[in-house]
């Protein structure tokens, strides 16, 4: 048997009815749908400090290594890369939010991948998996769209911090809302035209038109390895655990466990794969890649590295097996070569991205019973408590206390997972410890 063939086998193309020029045209449509994060990954942890040449190269190697390691080990048509929302987390509420130094915050992120492998090896996260309801998986996405967006807002100028409101509208006299709501309307119309690199091209859009009006300028930088020196190993693991920083590493270890299952479901049930949580074949290594991933990424420079739901626009262009994933990262390498120029690209031309991904994460809300007030309160507390607290761990919490304390009211303690109980257990623990603190 020829190495092709081999290959073809252990791919199984035979019964997923593939080929190779299927899934070479499947990679190259998932990399150029979620392209936009080696540009907007960058700008967000930019924002806590990092340098951006670093990060851009950091984020290329996380999401080449996660993809390959996803195709090649776990098999699955699935990219990774840095997650939208806990990169934000990671700058905004833990850097920002709560004077977190990035290296410690990095040491969080390592310390949340060895406790992912651990809970993976051990067969908890499994348990989790099986656990949670949906509809709080569907929640927590929902909810995570909107903080992004709202950072998207923020970051473009169109809300400003206001002291009689809270917060208010930007003035759009000044040329940063108004390339931003340019590069929301391109995305949009895109978007709406089915173009499957619509995000990453109203990025380079709004780029062009910043650059021509003056509101951007072309500069050089460090580039590829090079540049990466400046936050590989920089991570500080002591820093984070002297700190006891539980809350951080719960709230990465948590939303990634919610943001990969989530995006397995979607689009192992869009390729017609599985049907659901209870019949994912190899979920032992689907659960290790994204593990090893963010703990390579925190060592490399990057927040925790998560499933990205933009497969399934590789799903959709035939993507089956794990060499859609393997050609995705192997793009990633090349995208290296793109840093030099991300440290050029404003926040008004990134910022349009955060929308738009928040808008299409919204999506989620239609799983959610609106009609049965036992679904829909804890939901909507989820959904609001993550954006208004801007905190991911806030909405959690306040969504799995709710879903526990009225099912209990109604009588239905019988109807509740040990596992949730637990859950809710730890929640009511970090309210009582953020009390206390």
């Amino acid at each position: 048997m020829s190495l092709v063939a081999k290959l073809e086998a252990y791919f199984e193309f035979s019964r997923l009815g593939t080929s190779w020029r299927t899934e070479i045209v499947a990679g190259v449509t998932t990399f150029m749908t979620m392209a936009y994060i080696v540009f907007v990954n960058p700008s967000i942890l930019h924002d806590a400090g990092m340098p951006i040449a670093a990060v851009t190269a950091a984020t290329c190697l996380a999401a080449a290594l996660g993809s390959i390691l996803m195709g090649v080990f776990a098999r699955y048509p699935i990219a990774l890369a840095p997650g939208m929302g806990l990169n934000a987390y990671f700058a905004y509420a833990v850097v920002k939010g709560m004077g977190v130094p990035w290296q410690t915050a990095l040491g969080a992120v390592f310390i949340s991948g060895v406790a992912f492998l651990v809970l993976t090896a051990v067969g908890v996260r499994q348990m989790i998996v099986h656990a949670i309801p949906h509809e709080l998986y569907a929640a927590v996405a929902a909810g995570v769209g909107l903080f992004i967006a709202l950072i998207g807002f923020k970051n473009a100028g169109l809300v400003v911090a206001n002291p009689a409101t809270l917060v208010g509208l930007g003035d759009l006299h000044h040329p940063e809302p108004l390339l931003a709501i340019f590069g929301l309307l391109v995305t949009a119309v895109l978007l709406a035209a089915r173009v499957n690199a619509a995000i990453l091209c109203g990025v380079v859009a709004t780029w062009v038109v910043a650059l021509a009006t003056g509101n951007a300028h072309l500069s050089g930088g460090s580039s590829g390895i090079s540049g990466l020196s400046e936050t590989a190993f920089h991570l500080d693991i002591a820093a984070a655990a002297r700190l006891g920083l539980l809350d951080i590493v719960f709230v990465f270890l948590f939303v990634d466990l919610f943001d990969n299952v989530g995006t397995l479901l979607a689009v192992g049930r869009k390729a017609g794969l599985f049907e659901g949580a209870g019949d994912v074949p190899r979920l032992n290594r689907i659960l290790y890649c994204d593990a090893v991933a963010t703990v390579a990424g925190s060592l490399a420079g990057t927040s925790t590295v998560v499933s990205y739901i933009e497969s399934s626009a590789g799903v959709a262009a035939g993507g089956r097996s794990g060499v859609t994933a393997i050609v995705t990262g192997l793009l990633f390498v090349v995208a290296m070569f793109a840093v030099p120029l991300v440290g050029a690209i404003p926040g008004s031309a990134t910022a349009p991205a955060l929308i738009i991904v928040g808008s299409m994460m919204m999506t989620a809300a239609t799983e959610i019973a609106w009609a049965d007030p036992e679904v829909a309160v804890p939901a909507f507390l989820t959904m609001l408590a993550i954006p208004l607290t801007f905190s991911i761990a806030n909405g959690l919490a306040f969504g799995f206390c709710a879903w526990t304390l009225i099912k209990i009211g109604r009588g239905k303690f019988r109807d509740l997972n040990w596992m949730v109980l637990v859950l809710t257990a730890l929640f009511v623990a970090r309210f009582w410890y953020m009390k206390g603190a």
